[in-house]
């Protein structure tokens, strides 16, 4: 049991790398899915035991959560859709398992808790007054953490990148297969990264100490921070050997006129704000209790990213 985590998420980006990131340290992971006899074993690992069950159903996930001492809660409404009616509902699923097999929790935090007034650089103490529908609701997710009594552990970071994101997420919206690069911000706005195996990585190195964890722990994770945010579209031409190509500006007026139609991008829209302001997490307390941050060489992560984007 002290070695064994209930990933719920596991075909996703960050759900995936923990699993990933456990299982190279010794743990057993069990992943739930609707339909886990559709699952390509190697698309995550062939190690995960998969079994059937849906984030939305409590009982299932009390069931698939017995004998595990850790549950990773890394589900996401697809495509930005309907947050309001499936976060809340699938984090109690998540709630009452680790209540009933005394798991801990592990919550991937976001920076949309936040409003400007806490920018640019934040700590894990920042008040969370969130100007966004999306925002609120990753409060209320947090703070019914806090209030649940279970052992949690949130680890918040910026954006993702990493060799299993897909081209949905923000990395590969500015990183366009045949070359092309787009941002989605003025060049010179402050803008926070996570490659997702460091992420993962961390999460199981304070897993490993949950002894020493205060009930609910919250650490942020700086990641590659930039202060000219165009900076990564820069590594990552530099990366594909294309210096010289264009950084074109995000289609954000397509996003606009395509928006009342199409829920995903009034999403997009409602979250522009931390495209316009600066915002970096401050990481002492993590680096205070772990001794260092997971940090692979930028050149490193984005070559590792990029090259597993031309396999998609």
């Amino acid at each position: 049991m002290e070695r064994t985590a209930l990933v719920i998420g596991a075909t996703g980006g960050i759900g995936g790398e923990t699993a990933r990131a456990l299982l190279a340290r010794g743990w057993k992971v069990r992943a739930l899915h609707r339909r886990p006899e559709r699952i390509a074993k190697s698309a995550v690992d062939p190690r995960i035991e998969w079994v059937k069950g849906d984030a939305m159903d409590a009982p299932s996930v009390i069931a698939t959560a017995r004998g595990v001492s850790v549950i990773a809660h890394g589900a996401n409404p697809p495509g930005y859709k309907n947050w309001r009616g499936l976060a809340l509902p699938m984090l109690e699923s998540t709630i009452a398992a680790a209540r009933e097999v005394g798991a801990r929790i592990v919550f991937p935090g976001t920076v949309y808790n936040f409003g400007p007034e806490v920018l640019p650089r934040v700590r894990e103490d920042a008040a969370q007054n969130p100007r966004t529908k999306k925002g609120a609701i990753r409060v209320a997710m947090e703070r019914r953490l806090r209030e649940s009594g279970v052992p949690v552990l949130i680890v918040r970071a910026g954006d993702f990148f990493g060799p299993h994101t897909t081209n949905n997420s923000w990395f590969g919206q500015i990183v366009r297969p045949g070359g092309w690069f787009t941002y989605p911000a003025k060049p010179n706005v402050g803008h926070a990264w996570a490659y997702l195996p460091d992420l993962a990585c961390t999460i199981a190195l304070l897993l490993e100490r949950a002894s020493e964890l205060e009930r609910f722990a919250v650490f942020h994770f700086r990641g590659h921070y930039f202060d000219r945010g165009v900076e990564i579209v820069e590594a990552a031409r530099h990366v594909a050997h294309a210096d010289n190509a264009r950084i074109w500006a995000f289609p954000w007026f397509v996003i606009y006129m395509l928006a009342p139609f199409v829920e995903t991008f009034r999403e997009l829209l409602e979250m522009r704000w931390v495209w316009r302001e600066s915002l970096e997490l401050v990481n002492d307390k993590l680096v205070a209790f772990l001794g260092e941050e997971p940090h692979t060489r930028l050149d490193e992560a984005l070559d590792a990213t990029m090259l597993a984007k031309q396999r998609l």
